[in-house]
């Protein structure tokens, strides 16, 4: 009987240790499934953060576009289609135009000879800035019409996220 017995002590102490190296492989295969999670938790948070930047900056971009359009836009209409029939821009006066509600504009530089004029402006409510130059000179017997404008998504020079954008017209 002392035999039987020290076999039985002997075989549970194998099922106990069984049970134990069980536990210990499933606690291994748990913490390795969460490791593997969280990787791939914290790589789609990173992917999103990045694409949220991204948007936002193509956003700013283009209303940094938009503030340039408008320049060019106001910036024809009163070289083009002047109430006083004249372009607000000619080389043999000096001007004053309106652009976005900011009345009395002085178009610097233009005037006496000097071929380029210069104007900007703060676009509201959202505070875009424009800055425009309208440069006239006659190549042989055509005037040459040239305007730049380049648009900001904020006024303020020392913003790190500044963004600029320029189109310009000729003709």
């Amino acid at each position: 009987m002392k035999m039987k017995n020290k076999i039985k002590k002997i075989k549970r102490g194998l099922a106990l240790s069984e049970r134990s190296e069980s536990k210990g492989f499933t606690l291994f295969i748990a913490m390795v499934v969460m490791g593997t999670l969280l990787l791939i938790a914290a790589g789609i948070t990173s992917l999103a953060v990045k694409q949220s930047f991204i948007s936002s900056t193509g956003r700013e971009s283009q209303n940094a576009f938009y503030a340039a359009d408008t320049g060019i836009e106001c910036a024809l209409y009163w070289d083009v289609q002047n109430p006083s029939g004249k372009s607000a821009f000619s080389t043999s006066t000096a001007s004053t135009i309106t652009c976005n509600n900011s009345a009395n504009l002085p178009v610097g530089g233009g005037g006496y000879g000097n071929p380029t004029s210069v104007f900007s402006f703060t676009l509201t409510p959202d505070i875009y800035c424009a800055s425009v130059s309208v440069t006239k000179v006659y190549i042989g017997p055509v005037l040459r019409t040239t305007i730049e404008s380049k648009g900001y998504n904020t006024c303020d020079t020392t913003n790190p996220r500044r963004v600029e954008r320029a189109v310009r017209a000729t003709y």
